[in-house]
């Protein structure tokens, strides 16, 4: 391929953070639209003193549970258990809930439970918040289906299994949250900031921010006057503008077709196909992701010069479309905010977005992935005539376990 056709302009840049802008707007006030703007009835306390929580965290199809314990300035997040669950969430067949939940309660019975009351619950799906913390599952995404959740609790169904089938398991609390909503709330102990992000850019992409509850139409009654409320965007379904013939042959051959193009043209579970699909007659290794297309800008003298130019070029306007999204939000969070906004904590979490250069080759010269988001990000506030506005990126370790605690003690 001679031409980049994933080459981005200012000016196209401009326009996809404000058709983004747009849809946000319309997702605050309507249900069923393409950014669908949930909100999470979960106001996150940011001093807690001390507690013990059970985190459960269902990522993609790995699935983690552990212990996180508050005493003291630092929460500790205890070692806990792994396990990928991939064979049962991603079978042809399709496995039941039941069948999930044995596997789960197996590897939380080896934890130590005494005490414990309360479970953070890290539910990496797109959910519609209810009144007591718990969440419907709207659809599966990622690749996985399970049998008899769509439309159903995602808590309270399994804390009541737990309680049946793990031993010593007493819990009367459970709050659900999107990890993106975790990365929130990990990050909101900042009271400097006038707006909070939390941001994941790795296997998914998706964003939550804070908005004003009052500016939120479609809120239930009960939250009108409530302040601040934590909103989970699902912003990985947006549609951009400036896709490629590419975007849409990888669209069209997912399993999801129609849905989720902006995390298929971002996300770590996407970059490799983006690649595989514009050189389609050549063999790449099983499994192509984003891992893996930085390890051809790496180590350059390893690979075609085509690989290796095209990596550069997916990669990059992945950066930029990041950057374009954030844009987008903070000019709404800027008209919806009724106090000026200059400084905003972005709490990011995955690993594509911390990606690396693998320190292979010594002529490789690119950015790190967060640094052109960040660049990028910059440039176009100050083409929306924002130069004041300083964007503090944060990486938190475990972001989404702690916030998950928070969530659970809130």
């Amino acid at each position: 391929m001679e031409n980049n056709i994933f080459k981005l302009s200012v000016e196209e840049l401009k326009e996809i953070a404000c058709s983004l802008q747009k849809k946000i707007s319309q997702g605050l006030q309507e249900d069923g639209v393409e950014i669908r703007c949930l909100p999470t009835y979960i106001n996150p306390k940011t001093d807690i003193d001390k507690g013990k929580v059970l985190v459960l965290d269902l990522g993609g199809t790995n699935f983690r549970a552990t212990v996180v314990e508050f005493s003291g300035s630092e929460p500790k997040v205890h070692e806990g258990i792994k396990k990928n669950l991939e064979e049962i969430m991603k079978s042809i067949e399709g496995y039941s809930r039941e069948k999930l939940y044995a596997e789960m309660a197996n590897l939380i019975g080896s934890l130590k439970l005494d005490g414990i009351k309360s479970i953070g619950y890290c539910f990496s799906y797109p959910c519609e918040s209810t009144l007591d913390g718990d969440a419907i599952l709207l659809y599966w995404t990622k690749g996985v289906t399970v049998k008899g959740m769509v439309g159903q609790p995602v808590g309270k169904p399994l804390m009541q299994y737990l309680n049946e089938h793990v031993e010593k398991a007493e819990f009367t609390n459970i709050k659900v949250i999107n990890d993106t909503v975790a990365s929130l709330f990990a990050g909101c102990t900042d009271n400097v900031s006038q707006a909070h992000i939390g941001l994941i850019v790795g296997t998914g992409t998706n964003m939550a921010p804070f908005f004003p509850a009052n500016k939120i139409s479609k809120l239930n009654p009960e939250y009108k006057e409530k302040g601040l409320i934590p909103v989970n965007l699902e912003s990985g379904n947006f549609y951009p503008p400036y896709l490629t013939i590419v975007d849409d042959k990888i669209d069209k051959y997912s399993d999801t077709p129609g849905s989720q193009r902006f995390e298929k043209a971002i996300s770590g579970m996407y970059l490799g196909r983006l690649l595989e699909f514009i050189f389609s007659r050549d063999e790449f290794e099983a499994n192509f992701d984003a891992e893996k297309l930085t390890r051809i800008m790496s180590y350059p003298d390893m690979y075609k010069n085509k690989y290796v130019q095209a990596a550069q070029w997916v990669y990059k306007r992945s950066a930029q479309l990041v950057a374009a999204s954030l844009a987008g939000l903070i000019m709404e969070l800027i008209a919806t905010f009724e106090i000026p906004i200059k400084d905003i904590r972005l709490t990011a979490e995955g690993s594509l977005f911390w990606s690396e250069d693998h320190k292979g080759e010594k002529n490789v010269k690119f950015k790190s992935y967060k640094n052109l988001v960040m660049d990028e990000l910059y440039n176009l506030l100050r083409e929306f005539g924002h130069p004041e506005i300083v964007v503090h990126v944060e990486k938190t370790d475990h972001a989404n376990l702690i916030g998950s605690a928070v969530a659970a003690l809130s």
